[in-house]
């Protein structure tokens, strides 16, 4: 219990030297150590190199996981040393409800047949961004973290003692800068001679003996001060090997990012792919529309005048084709096939064509079809018993059918 107090009352008296140091060179009252200019330099590129790191880890989570109340708990999640909770991506929670809605309204129909094909692609597409997040994370968000938790800790940790060893080594300059002033006072006060007529002279025997005590004084602070800056010699190298070390973490984290980035390059690519894939699909579909004004689908036959005339005022100008008439298959005067029509051999009626401008590029299936690139302009046209899905493009002396929804018709 002695041992225990003892040790208690010398960490307070330490402590308390600390702080008055500490306060004294706030107010100007004292000299500080001036750490040397490489060191300096250490210290902010360490600095600079936290707090980057800090932003840039955040808001990598952030662009992970948008939900912060999903970021908080999975942050407890891992606080507690349990795992993860699997969690659907919005893509598939989506491909999910389009699928049912499907076979709700019919997985024959045509929006039931588009809806299984777009459900289908949606988690293609979650599925890929389940495998970016995995691979970011721990290709790129957890080495940061271990800097953060582990290097960085350690740097601030040697950091603060090297404070504390800086705190003491100028309080000991202090105090033996204090002890040789009060040694050189008592030392003149004993040079004096003592005149022996006087009533009091033992005035020159307590000069001389406080001159004794205060060259005790300062060999005992110049013996602390050669331990402190020991100390801070040897903590100040300790401290500068882990500034050096920032960077190797740079080049680290370098490595890292390259991952992320080709992590994220190969994410868009699946994503990119697999919409191409679905427009391709859906062009396929009957019943497939482009989503602008200029390719609104016409109203039904039995549909009222005033629904007809709004239809038609949305769609602008209409091109003028000749309406197809179903009919059985085999029957007499029925309209060939659109896979039996050659757009190659067949000439533009004299009315009716009209510009269009190619959306996405489309490579053609076959010789009956015209391969497309995006912005190009073209003519296009439409032919008795073609499938309304489908017009015939004109470039140049080429001719070839094209799908409607990869087009934006013009005036």
């Amino acid at each position: 219990m002695d041992f225990n107090m003892k040790k208690l009352a010398s960490d307070a008296g330490v402590f308390f030297t600390r702080a008055v140091q500490f306060t004294e060179e706030k107010l100007g009252q004292a000299e500080k150590t001036e750490l040397d200019a490489h060191f300096e330099n250490l210290l902010a590129r360490a600095d600079s190199t936290k707090n980057w790191t800090e932003k840039i880890q955040r808001q990598t989570e952030v662009l992970l996981q948008p939900n912060p109340s999903t970021r908080v708990e999975e942050f407890l999640y891992e606080k507690l040393d349990r795992k993860v909770p699997s969690r659907v991506t919005n893509g598939e929670l989506l491909a999910q409800y389009m699928i049912e809605a499907a076979n709700d309204f019919g997985p024959t129909s045509p929006y039931g047949k588009t809806l299984i094909k777009v459900g289908e692609t949606e988690r293609r597409l979650g599925g890929a961004e389940r495998d970016f997040i995995h691979s970011a994370s721990i290709n790129f968000l957890t080495p940061l973290r271990n800097f953060l938790e582990g290097d960085w800790r350690t740097i601030s940790k040697e950091r603060r003692i090297l404070q504390n060893r800086r705190l003491d080594l100028d309080a000991c300059k202090a105090r033996l800068k204090k002890a040789k002033a009060a040694e050189a006072k008592a030392a003149c006060e004993g040079d004096a001679v003592p005149d022996f007529n006087e009533t009091r002279p033992r005035n020159y025997i307590l000069s001389a003996s406080a001159s004794a005590l205060w060259s005790d004084e300062v060999e005992k602070a110049e013996h602390e001060l050669r331990m402190a800056q020991t100390e801070f010699d040897r903590q100040a190298e300790v401290t500068r090997l882990l500034l050096e070390g920032i960077s190797s973490t740079h080049v680290n984290h370098l490595r890292c990012l390259h991952e992320f980035a080709e992590a994220q390059t190969t994410y868009y690519a699946q994503c990119y792919q697999y919409m191409l894939d679905l427009q391709k699909q859906l062009g396929k579909l009957p019943g497939t529309f482009v989503g602008n004004a200029e390719s609104v689908s016409p109203p039904p036959d039995n549909a009222s005048p005033t629904v007809a005339a709004a239809a038609a005022s949305v769609a602008g100008p209409a091109v003028p084709t000749i309406p197809v008439v179903p009919t059985a298959v085999g029957a007499p005067g029925s309209a060939p096939a659109v896979e039996a029509l050659n757009a190659s051999d067949v000439k533009p009626p004299a009315s009716g064509t009209r510009k269009a401008r190619v959306l996405y590029d489309y490579e053609a299936a076959d010789s009956s079809e015209l391969s497309l690139l995006s912005d190009e302009m073209i003519m296009v046209y439409s032919l008795p018993g073609m499938d309304p899905d489908w017009l015939v493009g004109e470039r140049g002396n080429q001719k070839g059918k094209v799908p409607v929804t990869y087009l934006e018709l013009l005036s």
